[in-house]
């Protein structure tokens, strides 16, 4: 059997991290077995609806390097489809023309209620003789079954057991004849073939009702596993109050996607005692068998571990490339000189930084032309006595490299403060990079090159 897995999300938002992980998990559970994960959009809430959504779920899909297998299906352009397969379940007699009212509607509801009943509906038309009222639009609902019990054998959840009486004859089609989500979710995974339903467990009870449509249309019933909620450091629900909940604002603060992989991974899923876990790692030992099934608590500190991790093995080029749109939104001009300078001292950058907008906040100095903004510290380390005649002392220096720069700062140092290096060290780093923290100003400064250290220093009176 070809393992084919979907992810399904819907375009009602920016796209969450859930579903970042619930579509990595399907994406790994593809890749190992050498199978598909195919890509449904399930629009078919049209109020709430927007291409924009659909987009950012593909741009989240994309930065964190999950592709999927071909075209992108739309859920809404299969309705016609849909209502075939209801009609089919109708002429079985799997399914039936239902005429309630909606004041007959509330008034089960009621009894319900008063009754604790789960189900409400009393199935009055399901096999009913009675002659149709005129001028109605029916709905079409499903026989589901009554007495017994229901099972369903989780990969993650176990065997979950439900009692039949809570399942009711709920609609497929409505009068208007549009289908409903959970008849378009059994037609759409059964055409696409799907093998492995891989989804949040907030699911779960979905699952019975829609076991009930295979088994009307006799359809093999794919394998379930349910994953449990992500929750904040709290132990309540992941929400916007907790911090970043979309993909996109993980992006934008400057994390790499192979580090949200990763972390994404263990957020729900372990080897042993492993950490850091490579892409290929992951494709490899990535199994259900593992899933945990108690929720996971979202981390932000150990995501920027993770994250300097990757950020310590990524290629210099490479974390050029990616940290130079984070220094121009600060309103700074990035040219080449400001790329070769940051491509320089990324060394030092990148073992300092846990994100990419740390980097940025500590590299765009590189990147500034004179002169140079300053920051309320900067402004209150910035010696103008000090600095006068450490330009002296560069301007003599026939080898500008970080052993003479430091030199001559001891000297300096000796001379006019005590010998305390960093009361002539900290005047330096403010006025060439116009903030208190950086790389080593020492480097910093030959990578800057002694003309511009000369031409920053000379700004400062």
């Amino acid at each position: 059997m070809s393992v084919i897995t979907r992810i399904p999300p819907s375009p009602t938002g920016m796209m969450h991290i859930g579903t970042a992980r619930t579509a990595l998990y399907n994406w790994l559970f593809a890749q190992h077995h050498k199978g598909q994960m195919q890509f449904r959009i399930e629009d078919t809430d049209r109020a709430r609806y927007a291409p924009e959504f659909v987009e950012s779920i593909k741009d989240g899909l994309n930065w964190l390097g999950l592709t999927w297998d071909g075209p992108i299906l739309s859920q809404f352009d299969r309705r016609d489809r849909h209502a075939e397969v209801a009609h089919e379940m109708l002429k079985s007699g799997k399914a039936y023309y239902c005429y309630c009212a909606p004041e007959e509607l509330e008034a089960m509801r009621e009894k319900a209620k008063a009754e604790g009943s789960q189900a409400f509906y009393d199935r009055r038309w399901r096999d009913s003789s009675t002659t149709p009222p005129a001028g109605v639009k029916p709905v079409v609902r499903i026989k589901a079954p009554i007495g017994g019990t229901s099972v369903v054998n989780d990969k993650v959840q176990g065997e979950v057991v439900v009692n039949n009486e809570q399942l009711d004859d709920f609609i497929i089609l409505r009068s208007d004849g549009t289908p409903t989500y959970m008849l378009a979710v059994v037609v759409d995974d059964h055409d696409m073939g799907v093998t492995h339903v891989i989804r949040g467990d907030d699911h779960l009870n979905n699952t019975f009702r829609q076991n009930i449509i295979y088994d009307a249309m006799g359809w093999t019933v794919p394998v379930y596993a349910h994953l449990p909620l992500i929750l904040g450091p709290d132990g309540a629900k992941l929400s916007k109050r907790h911090g970043a909940t979309g993909v996109a604002e993980y992006a934008n603060m400057g994390y790499l996607p192979e580090a949200m992989r990763n972390y994404l991974l263990r957020l729900g899923w372990s080897h042993g005692d492993d950490e850091i876990i490579s892409t290929q790692q992951a494709i490899e030992w990535f199994d259900l068998d593992h899933v945990h099934r108690s929720p996971a608590r979202f981390d932000f500190a150990k995501l920027e571990n993770v994250n300097a991790h990757y950020m310590k093995e990524a290629d210099n080029q490479r974390l050029v490339d990616l940290v130079v749109p984070f220094i121009e939104k600060k309103g700074i001009k990035v040219d080449d000189l400001g790329r070769q300078r940051l491509l320089a001292g990324m060394d030092e950058l990148k073992n300092r930084a846990k994100t990419l907008l740390q980097m940025a906040d500590e590299g765009a100095f590189y990147c500034k032309s004179v002169p140079l903004d300053f920051d309320e510290k900067a402004k209150a380390n910035l010696d103008p006595a000090v600095l006068k005649i450490l330009a002296e002392k560069f301007n003599q220096l026939e080898n500008f490299t970080p052993e003479s720069i430091e030199s001559a700062c001891k000297d300096v140092a000796n001379d006019l403060q005590g010998g305390k290096l960093g009361k002539v060290a900290m005047p330096l780093r403010a006025a060439l990079t116009g903030t208190t923290v950086s790389p080593s100003v020492f480097h910093a400064a030959v990578i800057l090159g002694k003309d511009e250290v000369l031409k920053r220093l000379s700004c400062i009176s």
